[in-house]
């Protein structure tokens, strides 16, 4: 029989309480424990976007032609990869097809021994892996191939495994802002990266970019390992009334030996509304993250190390938008303004109208300003988007919500595969007219995601998410927590803050 723990949704004026001294308390962070996470969640996907993006920036200057001394004595300027743009765009989308492969497979292991596990061994393979790349890529292009699918595995399921932190770590009320938070580090490495990557290539050769970041990326796995705990009531250092707090409002809880109710999720309306989202937000996002610096050295005449620093704009955009509108989602959900499947459409729909909107208008930009200001704002607006889709699956199925993001960006990693060698196929002559089609298509796509998610999105407990209504006692390292009529913490007595 399936059986779940059940926490019940309910403030107490306790609870308020201890909401306001939390607030209150802002500035010492680092004394609740679910910041904590959230923040180094933050530095995870600012390190996972950063080694994703590496190549983007790097290839560039790869293909650039440099001058070489032949050997005949004389000079000339020959790319050091000569490669076409179908191979650019292979090598490039070569990450997605080892990405694709471990979506499902990571929110299930997820579920079983951790997420917290399973982000850091992602996370710090992907890393190790990336400092082997420039001299697997001098070897030949097919082995930078198959190193880049061997990352995109066990970069893979970072996304899943985070959700059965949040199914464990975030309060009902917070999810956005938690949510939101972490996956605002995708952006910010994003805009990190993109500038550094250039620095490097201009200073260091392309090969420093790899080695930094991979660097960066295993220092962060250690501090993430040692930190994190698979759950608040794993962690010695929790005070007792943030883990009342958390236990007494996240909401269901997968226990032990209970197994996912797959056909029910697989014909459910509101998960393929969440599938159709992600897809379509990351379509636009990924043909940008993939395309953007070579679309301003072909349209534009950038050199690389001014592709880096413009197309990083974008995502500094999209990072500071994120935090405020997964805030706001969650301010209006506490208010009562709007329910929270009101909130889920507002949020996604309105910012892929304004997406269609300005894609259309960077398509037909005459400068490089307008161009960035349409696709600054376009990209910026997808953290509404993220408030909505994103957290969606914590919402209708908090137990499954792991393997739903694994059901979610398994079709969301289709574009990072098909959009690159698409767009190479499209931009063969580079010119402003063939990228032009390229951001029609994006435009597209998500006028079609928001038609779907509106029609079919909820976000309300489904009805089969099955659980019972007895609570459930937890015997954890480090400390004691019993749920039936109260709770004790003895690793965290001597501290009330929450």
């Amino acid at each position: 029989m399936k059986k779940y723990a059940h926490r019940s949704y309910t403030y107490t004026p306790l609870l308020d309480a201890e909401q306001t001294k939390d607030h209150e308390m802002t500035w010492r962070f680092w004394r609740r424990r679910r910041l904590v996470v959230a923040l180094l969640a933050f530095f995870g996907f600012f390190n996972v976007y950063a080694l994703r993006v590496n190549l983007s920036v790097a290839v560039v200057a790869m293909t650039e032609p440099v001058e070489t001394k032949l050997e005949n004595g004389t000079i000339a300027m020959i790319p050091e990869f000569d490669w076409s743009t179908q191979t650019k765009g292979l090598v490039l989308s070569s990450f997605f097809y080892g990405y694709l492969v471990t979506q499902l497979p990571g929110g299930w292991l997820a579920a079983k021994i951790g997420g917290n596990r399973v982000f850091a061994i992602g996370i710090g393979t992907t890393s190790l892996l990336t400092l082997f790349t420039p001299p697997l890529a001098h070897t030949s292009t097919a082995l930078l191939i198959a190193v880049r699918v061997i990352e995109g595995f066990f970069e893979g399921v970072t996304y899943p495994c985070i959700h059965a932190v949040w199914a464990r770590w975030a309060p009902g009320e917070e999810r956005a802002r938690l949510a939101t938070l972490a996956f605002s580090g995708s952006y910010a490495g994003t805009v990190v990266a993109m500038p550094l990557c250039s620095l490097l290539a201009h200073y260091t050769g392309w090969p420093g970019i790899f080695y930094v970041f991979g660097i960066l990326g295993l220092i962060w796995t250690t501090v993430w390992w040692i930190v994190v705990k698979e759950s608040p009531e794993k962690d010695p250092r929790i005070s007792a009334a943030e883990l009342k707090y958390i236990q007494e409002t996240r909401g269901t809880t997968l226990t032990d030996g209970a197994k996912h109710p797959w056909k029910a999720m697989l014909t459910s309306g509101p998960v393929w509304a969440i599938v159709v989202a992600h897809f379509s937000e990351n379509w636009g996002f990924y043909t940008l993250l993939t395309f953007l610096p070579t679309f301003m050295k072909d349209v534009y005449k950038f050199e690389t190390s001014a592709t880096g620093w413009l197309s990083a704009i974008p995502y500094l955009a999209m990072a500071a938008t994120l935090q405020g509108a997964g805030h706001l989602a969650d301010c209006l959900l506490r208010r009562g303004l709007l329910s929270r499947t009101n909130i889920r459409k507002l949020f996604n729909c309105g910012a892929f109208l304004s997406q269609t909107v300005f894609m259309i208008a960077a398509a037909y930009s005459t400068s490089v300003v307008g161009c960035v200001v349409c696709l600054t704002i376009a990209v910026g607006l997808g953290g509404f988007a993220w408030s909505g889709f994103s957290v969606n699956h914590l919402d209708i199925a908090p137990p499954h919500a792991s393997v739903l993001m694994g059901v979610s960006n398994t079709f969301a990693t289709l574009p990072g595969i098909v959009s690159p060698p698409l767009a190479g196929s499209i931009v063969l002559d580079k010119t402003a007219e063939q990228w032009r089609v390229v951001f029609f298509i994006s435009s597209a796509i998500y006028l079609f995601g928001a038609v779907v998610y509106y029609i079919f999105c909820s976000a309300e407990l489904q009805p089969w998410v099955l659980h019972d209504q007895s609570d459930a006692s937890f015997d954890t390292d480090g400390a004691s927590v019993t749920t039936a009529g109260g709770y004790d913490n003895r690793a965290t007595d001597h501290n009330s803050e929450m």
